[in-house]
């Protein structure tokens, strides 16, 4: 395992319009080189004692790791829930022309 210095955080969206807002902030920006929406999922989590099933949007976020504190604060200004789900996973292995553009500064 090697460290590429890049990462995909995960996030979701109630919606496709909130899922594209953040996925344009996102990239327009320059804290992420790649946004995926990943449309039609359900979700099925427990929140303030109830358990709940909904529809929702995956985010997939590609970027080096170094921006992680900024594209964390954006989702966080951006997001329409009360606890957005931001988790973040180093990529240990990637081809490596892809990593170079996904770490590159903008």
């Amino acid at each position: 395992m090697t460290d590429t210095g890049s990462q995909i955080v995960i996030t979701t969206a109630p919606n496709q319009a909130s899922a594209r807002k953040l996925g344009d902030t996102l990239v327009e920006e320059g804290l992420a080189a790649c946004v995926n929406v990943l449309s039609g999922v359900e979700s099925i989590y427990r929140w303030q004692g109830k358990i709940n099933r909904d529809s929702e949007h995956i985010l997939l976020i590609k970027s080096s790791q170094q921006k992680y504190s900024q594209i964390q604060q954006r989702i966080l200004d951006l997001h329409p829930y009360e606890l957005p789900e931001i988790i973040a996973v180093p990529i240990i292995e990637g081809l490596p022309a892809y990593l170079d553009w996904l770490n590159k500064p903008e």
